[in-house]
């Protein structure tokens, strides 16, 4: 099956065992991640993209320049990454002040953006100086956005590129500080965030309306110096987790098992820093057929 990943140049790359829940189920799995970034400059960081299997390289690690207008950019979906054998097309959404935009653009060999492949960089709507997080979820047969509102308010989108329309939304999240996407099925999505008081909860989010999210504990402390989770599929069910700590320009590297509530097991891997210092972090994904997250 053709595969794509993509990571930071620079950044750590950590393989790592996951530990299932049960003792039947437990399974050495190698995996990788290092988030994305949007540079001040506008320039976003790629760590070269990744695609077939074996793999092989089709383009080179580091920022591709002209992706944004400097300092604009205050939050960033996952991007998602198609390669091809001449470089790769990149798509996913970002904040600019008010305005929420779809950014599509194509990259030679070289992480040169090429003038005259598909590109695109259209408003999708205004509103969004409250909203502290925004993500995507592309399954095979949706696109689902979601938005957390400063008041603690969950939103959620049916989404086409800059047409969004309004599915549902859900109060109770005001201290919620980051938000990770580490499930998508046909049926619902699930988040892994850290609060300002340092708990850890699982968001559960079915497909169904009216919008229901299913909150449950997985830790009860020392989670609030991060700002920012960014997490991958690792094993058959567990998941990659990175906590980025702007303060201390440091992430800290976690294996974490399939969800299960304050019973989930999670692996303290590795720090790494402390070049961890980009305005805007994300995560770089492939097409959805085979970029799975299957961590709840």
């Amino acid at each position: 099956m053709k595969r794509i990943f993509a990571a930071v140049a620079g950044a750590t790359l950590v393989a790592v065992a996951v530990t299932a829940p049960t003792a039947e189920a437990a399974t050495a799995q190698s995996c990788s991640l290092a988030p994305g970034s949007v540079l001040s400059s506008g320039a976003q960081n790629n760590g070269g993209i990744t695609v077939g299997w074996p793999p092989r390289n089709v383009g080179q690690p580091g920022p591709i320049f002209g992706v944004f207008d400097p300092g604009v950019v205050r939050l960033s979906t996952s991007f998602t990454s198609d390669a091809y054998s001449w470089g790769a097309t990149n798509h996913g959404w970002v904040v600019e002040g008010d305005t929420l935009y779809y950014r599509e653009y194509t990259i030679d060999l070289m992480n040169e953006i090429m003038p005259d492949g598909p590109a695109e960089l259209r408003p999708v709507g205004g509103g969004w100086s409250n909203y502290k997080a925004v993500e995507v979820s592309e399954f095979t047969n949706r696109t689902t956005a979601y938005g957390l509102r400063g008041d603690g308010t969950l939103f959620r989108w049916s989404a086409d590129r800059w047409l969004w329309k309004k599915t549902g939304s859900a109060p109770g999240f005001a201290a919620v500080q980051s938000m990770a996407l580490i499930s998508k099925t046909s049926t619902y999505d699930t988040f892994l965030a850290n609060t300002r008081g340092g708990a850890l909860y699982t968001i559960r989010i079915p497909t169904t309306s009216p919008m229901k999210p299913i909150v449950k504990p997985v830790r009860t402390g020392t989670w609030q110096g991060f700002e920012k989770l960014v997490a991958s599929k690792c094993g058959n069910y567990g998941t990659l987790l990175v906590g980025i700590d702007k303060d201390t320009r440091t992430a800290h590297w976690y294996a974490v098992g399939h969800a299960n509530g304050t019973a989930t097991v999670i692996n303290h891997l590795s720090v790494s820093g402390p070049s961890f210092k980009d305005p805007v972090y994300f995560r770089w994904g492939g097409t959805p057929g085979i970029d799975p997250l299957n961590g709840d």
